[in-house]
C-alpha cells in the first residue's frame, strides 16, 4: 500500500485524542454487541465442525500442550493478555516519531480494520473454545493460570472486571489482526534484520498463542487476517473522505474560475484583447475595407 508525504505532520495531542475516541467507541461497541449466548455457542461449534472437516483443528493439540506445560502456558497467557496493549501503541508512537510519512496511512488502516472487526462481533457472536462445555476437550488456560497473572478467571480483563468485556467476541480475532498490522509496519519501515525477524515472528507467535490458550479458533485468526486486508483496501478512500470533511470544516475556498480575458467587453475586428491592437493595425487602417 503506497503512501505519500503528509501535507503537515499530525499533532500528537490530536492523534492521541482521535485514537482514544476510536478505541473507546470500539470497546463500548464490543460490549454492547453481546449476542445471545446460545447463538454464540452454536456459531462456535459450527466453526469447530468446519475446521475438523477441513483438517484445520490445531487448537486441541496446542491447548493440551499449554495446559500440560506451565512453562509454555503461563507466558502464553501473559502474551495474550498484555502484548496487544503494549506492542500496537508502541509501534504507532514509533511511526509517529520516526516514520511520519507513513504514519497517517498506517493509523487509518488500523482504525478501519478495528471498526470492521466490531461489525464482525455484532453480526456473528462466537463462543471461544475455552467457554465451550468441557466435553469438547478445551481447557481455559486463562482461568487455570489466573493466579500467576493480573487477569481474572472470567476473561483476560483485570480481576473483577470480567463483566466489562464481551467474552463472545471471538470472530474475528483482532489479536491476530493487530499483530499482522504490527508485522507489516516492522517489515516495511524497519531497517535491521532484527526488525524483519520480529515482523514475521510476532504475528505467527500471536496466532499460536490465541489458539493454544483456547481463546480463538484457527478460522478466527484467518478472519482477523481477512479483516486487515479489507481495512487496507479502505484506507485510501477513508483518507480522501477525511480530507474532504476537513476542508469543509476549515472552510477552504473553492477554486476560483479563470477570469474572462475581455472582462465582459467585445473585441473589434483585428483585436485579440479589447483595447489592444497589433503593431500593424495602423497600417491596416489605411487599406480599403474590402482588403481587411
Amino acid at each position: 500500500m503506497p503512501h505519500t508525504a503528509p501535507r503537515h505532520r499530525p499533532r500528537w495531542w490530536t492523534e492521541l485524542l482521535l485514537i482514544a475516541v476510536v478505541y473507546a467507541a470500539y470497546s463500548a461497541g464490543r460490549l454492547l454487541a453481546r449476542g445471545d449466548v446460545s447463538t454464540a455457542v452454536d456459531n462456535g461449534l459450527a466453526i469447530l465442525r468446519a475446521e475438523k472437516a477441513l483438517h484445520l483443528n490445531a487448537e486441541h493439540p496446542l491447548n493440551r500442550l499449554f495446559t500440560d506445560v506451565p512453562a509454555l502456558g503461563i507466558p502464553a497467557d501473559f502474551a495474550y493478555a498484555s502484548l496487544h496493549y503494549l506492542v500496537t501503541p508502541a509501534i504507532l508512537v514509533w511511526l509517529f516519531r520516526r516514520r511520519p510519512a507513513g504514519y497517517r496511512a498506517a493509523r487509518t488502516w488500523l482504525m478501519c480494520s478495528t471498526l470492521l472487526g466490531l461489525v464482525g462481533f455484532t453480526l456473528m457472536p462466537t463462543c471461544p473454545p475455552r467457554l465451550l462445555e468441557a466435553g469438547h476437550g478445551f481447557v481455559d488456560t486463562m482461568a487455570q493460570y489466573s493466579s500467576y497473572g493480573w487477569w481474572g478467571g472470567a476473561a483476560s480483563a483485570p480481576r473483577g472486571l470480567g463483566a466489562m468485556t464481551n467474552q463472545y467476541a471471538a470472530m474475528p480475532s483482532l489479536h491476530v489482526g493487530w499483530a499482522l498490522w504490527c508485522g507489516v509496519m516492522l517489515w516495511r519501515h524497519g531497517r535491521t534484520p532484527l526488525m524483519r525477524t520480529l515482523a514475521v515472528a510476532y504475528p505467527l507467535l500471536t496466532t499460536i498463542v490465541v489458539m493454544g490458550t483456547a481463546n480463538h479458533y484457527f478460522l478466527d485468526a484467518a478472519a482477523g487476517v481477512a479483516v486487515m486486508g479489507v481495512g487496507a483496501l479502505l484506507t485510501r478512500p477513508a483518507m480522501r473522505l477525511a480530507d474532504r470533511v476537513r476542508e469543509r470544516l476549515e472552510g477552504s475556498p473553492a477554486p476560483s474560475k479563470s477570469p474572462v480575458v475581455g472582462g465582459g467587453c467585445d473585441t473589434s475586428a483585428g483585436e485579440r484583447i479589447p483595447g489592444q491592437r497589433t503593431s500593424s493595425a495602423g497600417a491596416d487602417d489605411s487599406t480599403p475595407a474590402a482588403a481587411r
